[in-house]
């Protein structure tokens, strides 16, 4: 075998449209873990994320808001081909009002880690009863412009769930390919301006829905921890 035909045989192992529910789950599970970091509550700890705007940006935010920890629930609904169940934000909404987000909300002294918060959160939010959740990991901690750290669950979905939505956080639920959103020709970069400096930001058009800024920067993180 030449060297460029082991390139691309490598490439096809790590084709997001070749991996199988089942592929996807074991890899999942050998990478991630359940230990807390941190930075979820230790606004003096941030991940440095590549992107020189978005890291002083966040630096910024650290010593202006106060620290907001927050839980999300990233649910692969384990189907033939597997899908990620996203929601789309009631639009009288204070904060993010009208975006694509995943079930998740503020980690409360209740609850007793944030896959707790995150679990409880999908229940109320969506109706995803814990019954056909299968909790797999954390990914890194993912901190945003608002103040938010967010501690993102990923889940492996039994099919077969029925949803009840609360109208009074979501518009709509739907379902997503996970092979289109851990294809990387579908991660555009988008920038904005943050007190003079350029900051980047990910967006993941799917048909008539714009997916972007931390549910895209989640999603891109999941790609980055189970396909790299």
């Amino acid at each position: 075998m030449t060297e460029s035909d082991l390139h691309r045989a490598v490439a096809k192992l790590d084709d997001p449209l070749d991996m199988s529910s089942l592929e996807f789950f074991q890899r999942a599970r050998e990478r991630l873990r359940f230990d807390v970091p941190q930075g979820l509550t230790d606004p003096n700890v941030l991940a440095p994320t590549g992107d020189f705007g978005t890291d002083v940006m966040l630096q910024i935010i650290a010593k202006e808001k106060p620290l907001r920890p927050a839980a999300v629930l990233i649910p692969v609904v384990e189907r033939e081909m597997p899908t990620v169940l996203l929601t789309t934000r009631a639009a009288h909404l204070n904060e993010h009002a009208g975006q694509i987000s995943f079930p998740g909300g503020k980690i409360e002294t209740s609850d007793g880690s944030p896959l707790d918060a995150a679990l409880r959160e999908a229940d109320e939010e969506i109706g995803l009863k814990r019954d056909f959740v299968d909790p797999i990991g954390y990914l890194d901690v993912y901190a945003t412009g608002f103040g938010f750290r967010i501690m993102p669950v990923v889940a492996r979905v039994k099919p077969g769930f029925d949803l009840t939505v609360s109208k009074d956080e979501v518009d709509d639920v739907f379902e997503v390919p996970l092979a289109f959103l851990m294809d990387p020709v579908n991660h555009q970069v988008g920038t904005k301006e943050f007190r003079g400096m350029q900051r980047s930001f990910y967006e993941m058009p799917f048909e008539q829905r714009y997916i972007w800024g931390a549910t895209a920067g989640m999603l891109r993180a999941l790609y980055e921890r189970i396909y790299l």
